[in-house]
């Protein structure tokens, strides 16, 4: 290719490959055409502020909790709310319901709320994908069975009494933080939600529509009589048993009190609640930068008497509606954006060609500059919530364009690994960074003026990256693990309480994530022989499971989780001949599948037993490739035949098809497809294999 062709033109290019023989390595042509390729559309779609940021797309409640707000609010008519009623109808699955991934099976609470909001737009329950719905939520056991969140939207537009609603009074918010119950011993996600709802709760606003917009025929018993929601699974032992007897009678004695008026601090708590809720606009976009706590704090404000006009109001709408897609007839909503996450990602994966002649680096190394300093100024420098429980320095990255007060550990690991590469992958021959500045002076430019320049940078991104190291020693939980945005948010028994039906109540541990913090923590210098180290590592011994893999918190599912543990013990220093890593590996080696890739489907979550099985990905491929070579297996029959997969299912303009959602929000409640994971993990994985086997540029 020559210097200065469009990087989508010549990548559409690539001629015809022959057929593959899937037993031989493939030639160094073929490899650098593949990475040149992803790499040059990549570059063709980074941001002129330097950012990367793909769509993060989740299943149909966005839209249809949208129109549920839009209906209350009285705007549920004209071409925004039809252009979404549309989005709904088209994902609707043949047996009638809505699922929360594609393949996956339909959910009531999903079905109910897109029935609802399909009838709200004017859609006829006669038309014939209004009878399938129907009979395919009647099929599921009504409405009368759907959580917690979605009897809210219900009460919220009249058709059930707040009764039956989980109580979630403002009181929680004066809970001091020595109480074992208090709004930060539940996770960022819950109390960005929670607090608004307690608003909600005690206000309870209601609005009235003809009945023959409601949703009646959907009940199979008057609402009166529903059963109280519960979290999944919380029967399976006497003492989570009896935690949820205990939860549900509190939750009657609170609506008692209710009901009697005792509530002497009811005005003092619901005060508290909207500071806090405000307070957490600054520097956000959005409450929590999250879709549900965008639109319940919006809702909460409206219930305090603002005015639709009145900025903090006005400030919902814009970051509701900034999360919009406009795809030609239909529209559809984000739950958030995910710049951060999607930039250091892609600066891992694009890396630099090691033939400086080529006509990309110019355009890799100037794409990383803007985006390394997009980064940097992204860092966190002010305390969050975290710092109810953690004595550190404000530090750290957050996954949004802004979120200052929730930075978490899994975006900051990312970021530090990513500007890492700033001198590992530039080919500093070491990984101590104490000459690193003078030998990027030295290699890059003979001017003063721009050495300095460098010098300065390079300063700049190490200090961040050290106070981000230690913030994220300061986040280790007791077990040794971390989770994701708090430290030792652990308390199982909150998963109990009537409004965890939504299974993301606490934020403990989790082997990805901590498989990834140990790898950042390695890569800024923190020894194998250091105890937060040694204590991660027995953290991760400990959680493996029976066959050899790990659970994915946060990515579909242990093909994710087996990924991020076998690099985190790797750079940790555990041996590729260490029992945990041979049964790791031996556990990705199991699920390959004859095409030579690899996938699994969120089913998994719901059955363990299907762990590892589900249709192919490039994204889970790329993952079990880098899992698998981490664990020493890069020359391996069975990574040959994963990178010729990759290889044989590019496309021409580098990039891979991939539809299913292999990203996680909450467990059996929440799935997202992160529309870069098909791009970047493929890249990543190719020029991982092609550095450990020595294949040249």
């Amino acid at each position: 290719m020559e210097p200065g062709k469009d990087p989508e033109s010549s990548a559409a290019s690539r001629p015809e490959l022959p057929p593959r023989d899937f037993t031989t390595f493939p030639s160094t042509t073929e490899m650098s055409q593949a990475i040149h390729a992803t790499q040059a559309w990549l570059i063709g779609q980074q941001q002129p502020s330097g950012v990367w940021c793909a769509e993060l797309q989740g299943d149909t409640i966005l839209e249809s909790e949208t129109i549920l707000l839009l209906a209350w609010l009285g705007e549920a008519s004209g071409e925004f709310v039809q252009r979404l009623a549309g989005y709904i109808l088209k994902q609707q699955l043949p047996e009638g319901g809505w699922g929360l991934y594609p393949g996956g099976k339909a959910d009531v609470s999903v079905s109910v709320k897109a029935y609802f909001a399909l009838k709200l737009t004017g859609y006829d329950p006669d038309d014939e994908p209004m009878r399938r719905a129907r009979e395919a939520v009647l099929g599921m056991g009504g409405a009368d069975r759907v959580n917690s969140f979605t009897r809210f939207f219900l009460a919220l537009l009249g058709q059930v009494p707040y009764d039956i609603c989980p109580a979630v009074p403002p009181e929680a918010v004066l809970l001091p933080k020595w109480l074992p119950v208090n709004i930060y011993r539940v996770s960022a996600w819950s109390r960005t939600i929670l607090v608004p709802l307690t608003l909600v709760w005690a206000e309870r606003p209601s609005v009235a529509i003809p009945a023959e917009r409601g949703i009646a025929e959907l009940m199979m018993a008057p609402p009166a009589n529903w059963k109280s929601t519960c979290a999944p699974g919380d029967k399976t032992s006497t003492s989570e048993w009896a935690w949820r007897a205990t939860f549900l009678a509190l939750d009657g004695t609170l609506k008692i009190l209710e009901r009697l008026r005792l509530k002497p601090l009811r005005k003092v708590a619901m005060q508290r609640a909207e500071r806090w809720i405000l307070a957490r606009f600054r520097g956000s976009d959005g409450l929590g930068a999250i879709f549900p706590s965008i639109l319940w704090s919006w809702i909460a404000l409206r219930c305090r008497g603002y005015t639709d006009d009145a900025p903090e109001v006005q400030e919902c709408r814009q970051q509701l509606m900034a999360l919009v897609i406009d795809d030609s007839d239909t529209l559809r909503i984000q739950p958030c954006k995910s710049p951060v996450w999607d930039t250091a990602l892609t600066l891992r994966s694009l890396g630099r060609t090691q033939n400086d002649s080529h006509w990309l680096n110019a355009k890799i190394v100037a794409a990383r500059e803007n985006a390394i300093t997009w980064l940097l100024n992204k860092e966190v420098r002010e305390p969050g919530d975290w710092s109810s429980t953690v004595a550190a320095e404000p530090a750290g990255w957050f996954f949004e364009y802004q979120n200052v007060f929730y930075p978490d550990t899994d975006d900051t690991a990312m970021v530090l690994l990513a500007l890492r590469d700033e001198v590992v992958l530039a080919g500093h021959p070491d990984r101590d960074l104490t000459n690193a500045t003078q030998w990027l002076v030295g290699g890059r430019t003979s001017s003063i003026v721009e050495a300095k320049r460098i010098a300065g940078r390079m300063d700049q991104l190490t200090m961040a990256c050290q106070r981000g190291r230690q913030w994220l020693l300061a986040m280790q939980n007791r077990d040794g693990g971390w989770g994701a945005f708090d430290r030792n948010n652990d308390a199982r028994f909150l998963c109990h309480v009537p409004f965890a039906d939504h299974n993301a109540m606490i934020d403990p541990s989790t082997p990805d994530l901590t498989g990834r913090v140990i790898e950042a923590l390695a890569a800024w210098g923190v020894g194998s022989k250091d105890r937060p180290i040694e204590r991660a590592v027995a953290y991760l011994r400990r959680t493996q499971e029976s066959d050899g893999s790990w659970f994915g918190r946060w990515g579909v599912n242990y093909i994710y989780g087996t990924w991020q543990v076998l690099c985190g013990l790797r750079a940790a220093g555990v041996p590729t001949t260490d029992i945990s890593m041979q049964l790791g590996a031996r556990w990705l080696l199991q699920c390959q599948q004859p095409e030579g890739g690899w996938g699994e489907s969120a089913d998994s979550y719901a059955d363990p037993r299907l762990r590892g099985c589900g249709p192919l990905t490039p994204s889970q491929t790329a993952w079990a490739l880098l899992g698998l070579m981490a664990a020493g297996h890069a020359r391996s029959a069975a990574v040959l035949r994963g990178i010729h997969y990759l290889l044989s299912t590019q496309q021409s303009d580098g990039t891979w098809v991939e539809d299913e959602f292999t990203g996680t929000g909450f467990p059996m409640v929440f799935y997202l497809r992160y529309h870069y994971y098909r791009i970047y993990f493929p890249l990543l994985a190719l020029r991982t294999w092609r550095y450990l086997v020595g294949t040249p540029s």
